[in-house]
This record gives structure tokens, C-alpha cells and sequence, in this order.
């Protein structure tokens, strides 16, 4: 590897660049410009480095009168912002531009726990045992799908010369469940905000977790700081909130959060709250906690926020935040990051899975087709998830078969080539110890995700990960076309997502839904704070809807439980969002810890 320094012209300070030696013909071409600034040099060399010129930039760069000084200069600092990018070329002393290995675990490390057979890795480490064991499901899978395709009996599929077609699923919730569903939300009670939260908190104790940030001690106010979590969740701000709250000031609202609200208090909050939706047994109707789906939210970035803002052609012109929420089967938001809208959703899909502080411990997650890449599919299988993407244009995907493998005549129009195993197996360490590295959190998975697909053609690590994901999809698709099951089941949890995202827009009501703090900070403050309060009312929701189907029994009506499914704690119409925010605790509750029910219509 070599050092030089590059001058950009209109910057004289000096860069110190260090190369992989991929990129190490371009680093020479770096070396040849700077010393053509540094001698005021106006003709490029003929011996100049060209290997790394592109074809694209080949009739630009090589001229018949020689090498075009210009173009060459272009072309070597384009390809040197991809290098940087991809990590082939890194600056010494740079955090966002550091040589990739850094980001690893160390080499010894990783060296003694291959040894010691203690990689936390879901898969076989032995590069050929892997894929001599995955090779044999694919072509088990391939066979099956083959067959059934032959005979024309893929389950509501049918792949033909143009392509593959899907029957749409049909909804499945029968008639009665809608009158359940109706019946059960008649006898919620009408509730404040407010008292969802100091409700929710006598039951759990979440508040407990915004604890001092110097001396580690719990909120002396429960109010105050419910207060601000609130401000932060209806998004109207400490200004308003103290407004709007009587016996609240500014002064205080801003010291409690300045003292109490950070990312960790909230991460542990929210865990608390899904732990105790997960130990609720009502609960346990809508799944048991073992699968989730994650979907990005956009919300537009106005006022202060709209200079910080990014732009996406899918959301429109405007400037916006994306929030990236995962949920689980019981409709448990465990996880909320505020991310650049520009960034591809499935940069984020890992972090929820492995970051978050709660006790589920999921095995298949669900995504819509912006959150599936080959690197992810690739990344949750090393790490023990199984993932299914709900992929919109299927018929467009291909399959990748193994080298030699029979003709499959009846799934030709869905082949798109052959695995390249060898690049695999010549990567094989560097696939583990990055899968290694990013479960033991020395990385997050999403830095790693960004870096590895932001140039991949350069990348031997990002290529045999591809491969690996070629792998893994292909698997995954031949399995949606046999299984009618795994479709619905990827349906309804992208479902939920889909539903609470709806109830965030509602509880994140004021400043018109938009995000207005300048600062990401603050911003971040919003996203988990909005999370937060969403989870609160679920799982509020949940109690009042076990305890109002209970009521249904004994007043004689038989409820069929295989409809309970159907019921779904995301609904806000009996939960009042505006108005002063005061914090009484509400006369009409008894003298256990629960509030009446509304009449029974039958009664």
C-alpha cells in the first residue's frame, strides 16, 4: 500500500490517501496530478496510470494527441470520490473516510474465536460445508418449484414465456370479525392523552428509565417529564406544551429534557413497554412476538427544519425525514431511527433487528420491496433471521442457479444466471468477520450495508456478499411461489406496519405533521418520543380490549376466539389528542387500577 498527497486546486491542503491495492493504479494517478501542481506542469505524461479510466471516460481521456489533462483530472477525481466511498482508498486521521478493515473487529480477534469454534453466527462457518448444504436445499427447492410449475400447479401462480403472475390474495377476515372488531370498540372508554401515559406508566414504570444524566437518579416530577415526552410525541414543542399545560414553564420542560431525555432513556423505556405488551396473553392472539416488519415513514421537514431536510423524487419535491419503525407481530414498535430520506430503507432493516433493548427475540421479518437488497438478504441470514421481503415487480427477479445444473425449462423466464461460488469462497473469512464484527456491535450494520453498496464493482467483499445474497433470495422467491402461507403471512405483517403508521400521523398532529427543530438532535427527540406515546396507547389499548371482550362473555355473548386476531390496538378514535394537557388522574377510575368500560349496547 502506498501514501501520497493530492492538492485539489482550489484547496492547497493536503490530503494524506492510502489504497488497497485495487485502487492502487488510481492513487498513482493522484501522485502524477499532484506533482503536476506541484512543478506548475501543464502536459500529463505519457505514462501516466490509465488502468483505472473506465470505458466511459476512455474517448474522453485518451485523445490522439495523448492524454487529455483536463478529462484525466476529472476522471481520476470522480473515480477517487467512488474509492473513497467504497472504501478501496481511505485519509489517515479521517472518522468518515477511515481504511474499512478499522471498522472490523481486530484480526486477532476474530482469528481466535474461528478457532475456538464461538463465532456468533447462525450459520455452519466451514466455507465448503455451507455451501455444499445450501447448494443441495437449492436444488431440492428448484426441483420442487420446477415440477409444479411444469404441471401448472404453483399455488394462485402461473410463470409463463412473459413472466411470472401472482393472484392477488383475497382478504381473509371474515364478516363476523368486522362486528367483533365494532362491538369491542363501542365499550373502550373515552380517555385524555394524558392519562394514557400516567396509566400506562402506573402499570409498567417506564418513566423510571430517564434517569439523571450525571448522578444516574430518577425524575423527581413524573409530570414534568411526562409532560415533555409528550411535547415531543404530539410534536408541539416545550414552547407550546408549557402553553398548553398549566403549572408548566419553558425553564423547567427545558431542564427536565436537557437532564433526562437522551437516546439511551428512551431506548429503555420503550423496551419496558414492549416487554409488557409481550407478557400481556391478549397479546398473544396477534402473533408471539417472534415475527416483525419495518416500513419507513416520511414526514415533511418545514420552518427551521426545512434547510436539513432531503429530497426524494418517490415522496415528491419536498424536503422531509424518514422515520424507520419496527414492529412486531403484536404490534410492539420496538424500534424507531430517524433517517435521510434519500437512503434506501434497507440500509436500516438490520439495526432495528439487532439494536433494540427489548426481550423479543425475532426470527422472520418482513419488508416492502425498498428494504430488500442482496446484501441484506445475505447479512440476516449470517446473523439467524429469515427474511421476506414483499418484492413489487417478482416477475422481474431472478433466479441464480448453480453452476451445471439441469435445464429447469418450465422457470426459464425467471433465471437470470449462474452463482459465482468462487468469489465466495475466496472471501469466505471476510464475510464472517464482517457478519462477526456487526453482531457484536463493533459496527452497526447500516454504516456497512452504506459502505458496501455504495461501489460495489471494486469490492471483492461486497461482490461475494451479493452472491451470498443471490443465494438466499433465490431460495426465499422459490418458496413464495410455493407457499400460499408465507405470502400471507408477509401481507399481514406489513399490514400492521402500514395501520400504525396511521396512528402516528394522528398522535403527530400539531405543526401541521411536519418536523420543525433545526437540530438532528432534537429531531431524534421527536421520532422516539412519537414512538414512544405510539406504544403507550398500544399497549393500553390492549388491556381495555381484553377487558372489553371479557365483558362481551359475561353478558352472554359467545365470542369466537379465532376472530381475536382480527381486533387491532392501533385505533385513537376514543383517545382525545388536543386540548390542555392536564395531569389529574380521571375520578371515573375504581378502586383497582382500571377505569369503567362504557355501557354495554345490550344492556
Amino acid at each position: 500500500m502506498a501514501l501520497a498527497y493530492v492538492f485539489v486546486p482550489l484547496d492547497f491542503k493536503p490530503l494524506k490517501l492510502r489504497a488497497a491495492p485495487a485502487a492502487q493504479d488510481l492513487l498513482d494517478a493522484i501522485e502524477v496530478i499532484r506533482d503536476l501542481y506541484d512543478s506548475n506542469g501543464r502536459k500529463m505524461p505519457a505514462d501516466a496510470p490509465t488502468r483505472f479510466i473506465k470505458p466511459r471516460w476512455k474517448k474522453l481521456v485518451v485523445t490522439g494527441d495523448g492524454i487529455d489533462r483536463r478529462y484525466y483530472e476529472l476522471c481520476a477525481l470522480s473515480e477517487l470520490k467512488n474509492a473513497l466511498r467504497s472504501g478501496d482508498i481511505w485519509v489517515q486521521g479521517s472518522r468518515q473516510f477511515k481504511d474499512f478493515d478499522t471498522y472490523l473487529i481486530p484480526a486477532g480477534r476474530f482469528d481466535d474465536l474461528t478457532q475456538a469454534g464461538a463465532l456468533p453466527l447462525a450459520v455452519n462457518t466451514d466455507c465448503e460445508a455451507y455451501l455444499q448444504e445450501r447448494m443441495a436445499l437449492l436444488e431440492q427447492q428448484l426441483a420442487s418449484a420446477h415440477q409444479l410449475a411444469a404441471a401448472d400447479d404453483l399455488p394462485d401462480a402461473i410463470i409463463t414465456d412473459s413472466g411470472l403472475k401472482i393472484t392477488p390474495l383475497d382478504a381473509v377476515a371474515p364478516d363476523a370479525a368486522q362486528a367483533l372488531i365494532n362491538q369491542a370498540a363501542a365499550l373502550l372508554p373515552h380517555i385524555k392523552i394524558t392519562e394514557v401515559l400516567m396509566e400506562v406508566d402506573a402499570w409498567t414504570g417506564f418513566t423510571r428509565h430517564f434517569t439523571h444524566l450525571k448522578n444516574g437518579d430518577e425524575a423527581r416530577d413524573k409530570t414534568l417529564l411526562l409532560t415533555a415526552i409528550l411535547a415531543d410525541g404530539i410534536n408541539l414543542g416545550l414552547s407550546k406544551m408549557a402553553e398548553s399545560s398549566p403549572g408548566m414553564t419553558y425553564a423547567k420542560l427545558s431542564w427536565l429534557q436537557a437532564w433526562h431525555i437522551r437516546d439511551e432513556t428512551y431506548s429503555t423505556a420503550l423496551a419496558e413497554l414492549v416487554n409488557a405488551q409481550l407478557r400481556n396473553p391478549f397479546a398473544a392472539h396477534w402473533g408471539d412476538g417472534s415475527t416483525s416488519s419495518s416500513d419507513g415513514q416520511r414526514f415533511r421537514a418545514g420552518g427551521k427544519a426545512e434547510s436539513t431536510g432531503h429530497v426524494n423524487p418517490k415522496y415528491g419535491a419536498e424536503p422531509g425525514r424518514l422515520v424507520y419503525t419496527h414492529i412486531s407481530d403484536q404490534y410492539a414498535p420496538f424500534s424507531s431511527k430517524l433517517v435521510n430520506v434519500g437512503v434506501r430503507d434497507s440500509t436500516y432493516v438490520l439495526d432495528g433487528l439487532l439494536y433494540h433493548e427489548s426481550d423479543l427475540r425475532i426470527e422472520e421479518h418482513y419488508t416492502d420491496t425498498a428494504g430488500f437488497t442482496d446484501h441484506v438478504f445475505a447479512l440476516t441470514h449470517l446473523l439467524g433471521f429469515r427474511f421476506a421481503p414483499r418484492i413489487r415487480d417478482l416477475g422481474e427477479t431472478k433466479l441464480f442457479l448453480p453452476k451445471d445444473s439441469p435445464g429447469y425449462d418450465a422457470l426459464k423466464p425467471m433465471i437470470g444466471g449462474t452463482l459465482n461460488l468462487q468469489i465466495i469462497r475466496a472471501h469466505w473469512a471476510d464475510i464472517l468477520r464482517l457478519a462477526t464484527s456487526i453482531k457484536q456491535g463493533t459496527v452497526t450494520a447500516s454504516l456497512m450495508l452504506r459502505k458496501l453498496g455504495s461501489y460495489p464493482r471494486q469490492n471483492g467483499l461486497a461482490v461475494a456478499l451479493r452472491e451470498l445474497g443471490r443465494i438466499e433470495r433465490t431460495l426465499f422467491i422459490l418458496d413464495w411461489l410455493q407457499s400460499v402461507e408465507l405470502r400471507r403471512r408477509v401481507q399481514a405483517g406489513l399490514n400492521k406496519g402500514e395501520a400504525r403508521n396511521a396512528l402516528a400521523r394522528a398522535v403527530f398532529f400539531n405543526r401541521l405533521g411536519e418536523i420543525r427543530d433545526r437540530g438532528f438532535e432534537q429531531q431524534r427527540y421527536r421520532a422516539s418520543g412519537l414512538n414512544l406515546v405510539t406504544a403507550a396507547v398500544v399497549l393500553w389499548n390492549t388491556v381495555y380490549l381484553e377487558r372489553a371482550v371479557s365483558a362481551l362473555q359475561e353478558h352472554g355473548q359467545v365470542v369466537n376466539e379465532t376472530l381475536l386476531q382480527y381486533l387491532s390496538p392501533l385505533g385513537w378514535e376514543h383517545i382525545n389528542l388536543t386540548g390542555d394537557y392536564l395531569w389529574r388522574r380521571s375520578a371515573k377510575l375504581k378502586q383497582g387500577k382500571y377505569r369503567s368500560l362504557r355501557p354495554f349496547a345490550g344492556a
